[in-house]
């Protein structure tokens, strides 16, 4: 049994999701011990605990640890079983994470498979919906697989109740190469409301015209009628040529609408200003399949989110994960 220690590196959950995703697909048992140690409140908070739990169902898992503030977990997957899983956050904790958890073994069942996942759809620290549907799911289509998704329901930090409906056909991934973004074919940026002033979202637009030099019809300002709770978030879409990447920045209470959109647009500026396809949150989340289908890729300089996450797949996978640094701060991590 592979034993992890999730307080290395970033010492945050990723490195629990990690291990359960590889878990399921290799059918290798492990146990992590001081679980998110590096945060405020360690161990298993709800979102992680929903990820355990319907990974557990996927994989028809043994498991011990799972609950709430516990800072060790033990996980012996079985085989995984396709069919329509339900999995409640409770609170505004990701579905996205849940889903990026067991999405790679569901891709290796035996049939197809429906995601049904309550919670958080846009929240910060973690990709919302958006992000999946027009940046990271388009990747994994290129790569074979078929996953489709619709959301129901939005759901805000700290209100939750978002809905999204996930349909997953078995696949076999295919080595990719994202070398390049080419041309830019289109430029967009939402400001979305959920009951709050659309005055918000109309700040943050004027914010990100001037910042970007973006004209009025790259602009789009939303309000949301279907989410529980309030919530504001700025979402900048940069669709290229072989590549789209979406920067995102999140309103709260007593933060000006103006920060939040300079946030955003400051991310998308660093990303036009080096010349390589991949966002820094993007080579984080494209490790997983990438190291199960082979490829490579070019980004920027790695987080400690990327780095750690390297560290977890060699733990469980058989792959050689080389990082080479090429003029420009630009880096390109080939997998093989």
């Amino acid at each position: 049994m592979l034993t992890i220690d999730g307080s290395f590196g970033e010492g945050g959950g990723q490195i629990l999701r990690t291990s359960l995703a590889l878990s399921l697909v290799t059918g290798k048992p492990f146990r992590i011990e001081r679980i998110r140690a590096a945060r405020e409140k360690p161990g298993l908070r709800s979102q992680h605990l929903t990820a355990v739990n319907a990974a557990a169902q996927v994989g028809n898992a043994e498991v011990r640890g799972n609950e709430i503030a516990s800072a060790e977990l033990t996980f012996a997957p079985r085989a995984v079983t396709p069919g329509k899983y339900f999995s409640p956050v409770g609170t505004a904790g990701s579905t996205s994470l849940v889903l990026q958890t067991v999405l790679p073994a569901l891709l290796t069942a035996s049939g197809p498979s429906t995601l049904v996942l309550e919670g958080g759809t846009h929240n910060p620290m973690a990709p919302p919906y958006d992000y999946l549907k027009e940046v990271f799911l388009p990747l994994l289509r290129q790569m074979g697989a078929n996953v489709t998704s619709r959301l129901e329901r939005y759901g805000f930090f700290p209100a939750g109740g978002g809905r999204v409906i996930v349909h997953v056909q078995p696949a076999t991934l295919t080595p990719i190469a994202i070398l390049q973004r080419g041309k830019i074919a289109e430029r967009r940026a939402d400001a979305i409301v959920s009951k709050l002033a659309m005055s918000i979202a109309d700040r943050e637009l004027r914010v990100i015209a001037e910042e970007l030099d973006w004209p009025a019809e790259c602009l789009h300002a939303n309000k949301i009628e279907n989410s529980p709770g309030p919530g504001n978030v700025v979402m900048i879409r940069i669709q290229c040529e072989h590549i789209c990447e979406l920067f995102t920045a999140f309103g709260k209470k007593g933060l000006p609408a103006e920060k939040v959109a300079r946030q955003a647009a400051r991310e998308a500026a660093d990303y036009l200003a080096l010349d390589a396809p991949v966002g820094p949150h993007l080579a984080d989340q494209l490790l997983i399949p990438m190291a199960l289908a082979r490829g490579r890729f070019r980004t920027g300089p790695l987080t400690e989110h990327t780095k750690t996450n390297i560290e977890v797949i060699r733990r469980f996978l058989d792959v050689a994960i080389q990082v080479n640094a090429l003029p420009g701060n630009i880096f390109e991590i080939a997998i093989d």
